[in-house]
Order: structure tokens, then C-alpha cells, then sequence
């Protein structure tokens, strides 16, 4: 098809639908956007989106025919010549659920589902012209209702109309019978982490790939969610994933007191092509001193992340307790670098995750249990990032705070394999989010993995601590070109 002549199909199919059947159409193709359902008012506007994410095209017409099919639109798909849809759906068997219960539901139901959901959804949201699509996505977004929890959903059809609730046992069982074949995948997948990640990463992302389609994908992420239920996922949909901010502090020689963070280098190398791997969009700033830290956070804050899906800020230098240092030896509150990104400050990142990774010493303390320098005033051969000063997270909502080390301990720095902290999280992201692990869960994998290593005598440890005002679970999408190879710098010692 001709791109002149399928904006032609695409002017008449929109022609063609009603005003309720175009809802119908954003609600299925919910998953697939870059904008709120709510956003999306006409038919042009939902085609222009899916054409912009690349899931509609005069190359690719199948999620036109898929929409017109669910619809019963079978003459126009006949005028228009399209052919029939694939055996692999765009739309997910989630969406298909609710739409064939929304058609099923009649306006008596309808009143009846809303009169047992007034306590639980504001009246507003409930008035006699809201659709029963426009009451799941409410409950969708209050997570009252998602693919993982149907609880809801089902104790509601079993009052007002028990034989639809036939359709969910239905799809409950197909993705019963889908999970039991994922376990399986799963765990040949896990196998491949461990045997190719040695011998060649493409290859490994490719046998992956085949294992993992797009169906099977999304239902691994839900079924990852089943352990907290009624948990939300942040939203991941964007073009680009957010900005990740990486300021990396190495040449302290203006400090009598502070030493050159030899290794660093290796952090920021890691981060930055970690996190272009996740989509983010990488700014590193170097040898910045408090008032240039400052700045740069400021300016970040400032900005437009309407269309983002979060932020990332990383910080790599000395610290005390609750501060981290500027080159010129003076410190900056972590409390005054987060405060610049809350709802008063960035209104554009509200209800997004907003996640701050500091590498840097908490204190002068050591946790007992490699030769080891210290970035205070210690000697050995590997480093800390220490010199009191309180810590804690921020007071808005979405905030994360991965902290090197627990409040007045050190963190150690190797000069050539970068801190145990930073290695650690950029190898946990690049095995696990292929995984669709959340954030949380990476992050507790590496304080498992940090807390294993020790100086070459045994002595000396390190413990990470995340803090967070998290609602939602992080998870980032799989990307769709292979993990970078990251440095082995957390073998056991």
C-alpha cells in the first residue's frame, strides 16, 4: 500500500467509526501508546500515535485489520482489501478480555458495576455517560484491576452477571497453560545467561529473542508481578526511556583532605552504556564543584519530562553522611540535588519514578570483614569514598535513593574495576531486566552481591542501602538490541 493511499484507508475507516467505537479502539490499543487512553479523542489521533510507535504502517496494516475485526467491521476490511490478521496479536488476550466483557455488559449491568464500585471510585468517575471501558481504566488506574489481578473484576461479574465470568476462568486457564510453558523457557533462558554471556553476547540475545516473543514477554512481566498483588508497574512506553544524569567527580587536587578517585572512569563508562541500552538519553558532567553540581541538577529539574517515563541522576565522588563533595572540597546536601525534581520543582515528572544512584562514602567506617586505600585518610589498595551530615529521602512520592553504603560507613573503589557498588548494579541491570525483574528486585540482588565481598584478607565489607517512596513496581521494557558487555569487576574476591 502507498503511503498517500493508506492515509486514504485510514481517513475512511475513521469516517466509518462511531464516536463509542473509537474509544473501543484506544482502549485495546492501550498497552501500544505513548499517551494516556484519555488523550486520544479521534480516530486520526489514535492512528497518528500507533503510525509515530511504529506498530501501524502501509508496510504493516495487520493492527488495522486486528481493530476492524474486534469491531465487526468486516465490510470495510472487504472494500479495503486488507488481508486477514496473523496468528500473532498486537492487541494483548488481556485487552480482548475486557473489551468482549464490555460488549456483553448491558447499561443495567453497567449501572449496577458502578453502584459496587462508589465506595471504592470517586461518583465522578462513575456518571451515567461513563462506559463500562472507561470504568476498567479508572480501576486500572487506581490499580483496582490489571492482567495479575482480576480478584475485582471477578467478585463484580459474579453479582451482576455470573455467566460472563465463564470468559475470565477462560483466559485465566490460556495464560495458566502460557506460564507453565514460560517456566520452562524461563529456565532454559536463565541457562544461556550463564553459558553465552562468556562466549558471545549477540548470540545470546538472539536465542533469547526466539524464546521470548511478545506475548509470552508481556505475560512473564504480570506473572512477575502475581507475588504483590494489586501492585502497580510504572508506566515504560515512551520513545526514550528519560535523561540519565551522570556526574563523576575524579580530580579532588584543589583538597588537601581528598584524594584522585582513580577508577571512576570505569563507573561512568559502565553507566552510561547501561543506561543507553535502557533508552535513556546520557548527560555526564565531570569534575563539577558544589555550585556546578547544583547547577546541573537545577537545569535538569527545570526541564520539560512530559514526554519521558522517568529521570536517572548519578553521582560518583566523596561523601560524608547525607553529602557528597565537589571537587573544590566543599559539600551539597543529597537532599537539596532530589529536592529540585519534586512535584513544586519538576511538575512534568509528578506520578513518575525519579532515581538517584550515589556513589560515595556515608562515613569513616568500616564494616569488618580489601587491601584497601580509603578516600579519606586511610591506606591499602583499594579506595573508599569518605571524610556527619543526615541522610534520608525525599518527602514527595516516587523517589528512589540507592546508596553505595549503609549512614557513617565507608564504600570501596578499585583502580582498575570501579566501585563494588556501581559495577554491581550495571551487571544485575544487564542480567536481569532481559529477565523483566523490577527495580527493587536488581537492587536487592546487589546488596546481596556486595555484601559477599571483601578485601583479599577477609576483612573488610560494604553494605548498599536503597531508600524509596515508591508506589509502583519499576520495570524497565527489554531492549531491543543486545546488553552491553559490562567489565567483571565484581568476581569474589
Amino acid at each position: 500500500i502507498q503511503e498517500m493511499e493508506f492515509q486514504n484507508f485510514l481517513l475512511k475507516v475513521g469516517k466509518a467509526l462511531s464516536k463509542d467505537e473509537v474509544k473501543a479502539l484506544v482502549f485495546l490499543c492501550t498497552d501500544l501508546l505513548d499517551q494516556k487512553p484519555n488523550k486520544v479523542e479521534t480516530a486520526s489521533e489514535l492512528f497518528s500515535c500507533l503510525m509515530k510507535q511504529d506498530h501501524l504502517s502501509p508496510e504493516n496494516p495487520q493492527l488495522l485489520t486486528e481493530l476492524l475485526v474486534t469491531t465487526e467491521h468486516h465490510a470495510l476490511i472487504r472494500d479495503l482489501c486488507l488481508a486477514p490478521r496473523t496468528t500473532t496479536s498486537l492487541i494483548s488476550p488481556y485487552r480482548y478480555l475486557l473489551y468482549s466483557l464490555s460488549e456483553e455488559i448491558t447499561d443495567d449491568d453497567l449501572r449496577e458495576v458502578k453502584f459496587l464500585l462508589n465506595t471504592m471510585i470517586p461518583r465522578r468517575k462513575l456518571g451515567e455517560h461513563i462506559t463500562t471501558l472507561e470504568v476498567f481504566l479508572e480501576m486500572e488506574r487506581i490499580d483496582l484491576l490489571s492482567e495479575s489481578n482480576l480478584n475485582t473484576l471477578e467478585t463484580i461479574v459474579k453479582e451482576v452477571c455470573p455467566m460472563l465470568n465463564a470468559k475470565i476462568n477462560q483466559f485465566k486457564k490460556r495464560r495458566g497453560k502460557l506460564f507453565t510453558k514460560l517456566l520452562l523457557l524461563n529456565v532454559i533462558s536463565v541457562s544461556f545467561d550463564f553459558i553465552f554471556e562468556s562466549i558471545c553476547h549477540s548470540v545470546y540475545f538472539v536465542l533469547k529473542k526466539l524464546f521470548l516473543t511478545s506475548e509470552l514477554r508481556n505475560l512473564q512481566q504480570n506473572e512477575a508481578q502475581r507475588g504483590a498483588a494489586g501492585l502497580g508497574t510504572y508506566p515504560m512506553t515512551s520513545e526514550k526511556r528519560g535523561i540519565c544524569l551522570i556526574v563523576n567527580n575524579d580530580n579532588f587536587s584543589n583538597s588537601s583532605q581528598l584524594k584522585k578517585r582513580e577508577g571512576t572512569a570505569v563507573d561512568q563508562k559502565c553507566l552510561q552504556s547501561v543506561f543507553q541500552w535502557l533508552g535513556f538519553k546520557v548527560e555526564s558532567h565531570h569534575d563539577c564543584d558544589t555550585n556546578e553540581m547544583l547547577s546541573v541538577f537545577k537545569e535538569l529539574g527545570k526541564r520539560d519530562h512530559s514526554r519521558f517515563d522517568c529521570v536517572v541522576c548519578c553521582v560518583l565522588s566523596h561523601g560524608v553522611e547525607g553529602s557528597v563533595y565537589g571537587v573544590d572540597g566543599s559539600t551539597v546536601k543529597i537532599s537539596d540535588l532530589t529536592d529540585l525534581f519534586n512535584g513544586l520543582n519538576c511538575p512534568s515528572l509528578v506520578g513518575k519514578p525519579k532515581l538517584f544512584f550515589i556513589q560515595a562514602c556515608q562515613g569513616n567506617s568500616e564494616q569488618q570483614a580489601v587491601f584497601i586505600e580509603s578516600d579519606s585518610s586511610a591506606y591499602s589498595f583499594h579506595w573508599t569514598d569518605a571524610i556527619k551530615a543526615k541522610q534520608g529521602i525525599p518527602n514527595s512520592a516516587d523517589f528512589l535513593l540507592g546508596m553505595a553504603t549503609v549512614p557513617f560507613h565507608v564504600s570501596f573503589r578499585e583502580r582498575t574495576n570501579g566501585t563494588w557498588f556501581i559495577q554491581s548494579l550495571c551487571q544485575n541491570l544487564v542480567q536481569m531486566v532481559p529477565r523483566e525483574f523490577d527495580l527493587m528486585s536488581i537492587l536487592t540482588k546487589v546488596n546481596a552481591d556486595v555484601s559477599k565481598k571483601s578485601d583479599q584478607y577477609g576483612q573488610r565489607k560494604q553494605m548498599p542501602q536503597p531508600a524509596f517512596s515508591l508506589r509502583k513496581k519499576v520495570v524497565f521494557p527489554v531492549p531491543n538490541v543486545p546488553p552491553p558487555s559490562i567489565h567483571k569487576a565484581l568476581s569474589n574476591s
